[in-house]
């Protein structure tokens, strides 16, 4: 019963997630994708202090590594992506 509940919200905000960037127009994109990247960094923060903590067991260790090493990717990804968005904005010439 909670599996299946689970999986209508997963379902559920899936479909609301692509009809919401769908409806946003192109140039939102650069910064909303920044406010995105924002929230990343403070995951990342969070998983940096799990991974960090000594009175964990060593599996919320290895998880922390994990979500350390994710959120970084996602992190860095965001802002190369967002500063390649800006530079398409920028005149040939500078």
């Amino acid at each position: 019963m909670v599996a299946a509940f689970l999986t209508f919200i997963l379902m559920l905000s899936i479909f609301l997630g692509f009809e919401l960037i769908n409806k946003v127009p192109a140039t939102l994109h650069t910064p909303l994708m920044s406010g995105a990247n924002a929230i990343s960094g403070i995951t990342l923060v969070g998983a940096v202090s799990l991974a960090g903590g000594t009175a964990h067991t060593d599996l919320a260790q290895w998880l922390g590594a994990g979500a350390v090493a994710l959120a970084t990717i996602n992190v860095v990804g965001g802002y190369l992506v967002t500063d390649r968005m800006l530079a398409m904005f920028k005149k040939k010439g500078s």
